[in-house]
């Protein structure tokens, strides 16, 4: 198995994803306990790595605590490569999204340079995702994602970001995507 990516998210109530209608063939719909909306995404690095950002997290919080943010979730869109090699379908947010990109773009850099030397100079794009196409799913498939997400109306789905979480891959992946290492509450 592949080294598992790291990254830091705001954990979401994910219950509203049972009540989705039933994905097209070839999806994985995510586990309510993986909704998530990422902050920073370190990716394939070492634990150790990991934790020397989860330390600079540490440190800023403490230097400069957050407040909890107040969001909704808003129009659901293909993320992540081409429209047609998209990997995931992701909900935009509509309330909090100023808000939230600026608490993004002061905290990211901050959090992947330690863990791998690098910063990230795109904009930031807040976005809860709920589904992903699996490896095998065909362009029809593909196809009728998009129409499916463009019929959900995540309009009603109210959420208050009150932690970070560093994330990890969960070991059974079959059944989670993603574990929770460490969380630090928002005052």
């Amino acid at each position: 198995m592949p080294r598992p990516n790291w990254f830091f998210g705001f954990p979401l109530d994910g219950s509203f994803i049972r009540e989705l209608p039933d994905l097209p063939s070839n999806f994985r719909r995510f586990d309510a306990e993986d909704v998530h909306l990422t902050l920073a995404f370190l990716g394939g690095c070492s634990e150790e790595a990991a934790e020397r950002a989860l330390a600079a997290l540490d440190a800023q919080l403490e230097r400069a605590p957050l407040s909890p943010l107040a969001v909704s979730l808003g129009d659901v869109v293909a993320m992540g490569g081409s429209r047609r090699n998209y990997s995931a379908l992701s909900a935009l947010l509509e309330l909090g999204r100023a808000e939230v990109s600026a608490c993004i773009a002061s905290l990211r850099d901050l959090l992947t340079y330690p863990a791998s030397g690098r910063t990230d100079q795109r904009p930031p794009k807040p976005h809860v995702s709920i589904a992903r196409p699996r490896a095998r799913a065909s362009e029809a498939d593909r196809e009728a994602g998009l129409a499916w997400a463009a019929a959900l109306r995540l309009h009603g789905v109210h959420a208050r970001l009150d932690r970070i979480a560093l994330y990890t891959w969960h070991e059974r992946r079959r059944e989670r995507l993603f574990q929770i290492v460490a969380e630090r509450p928002l005052r």
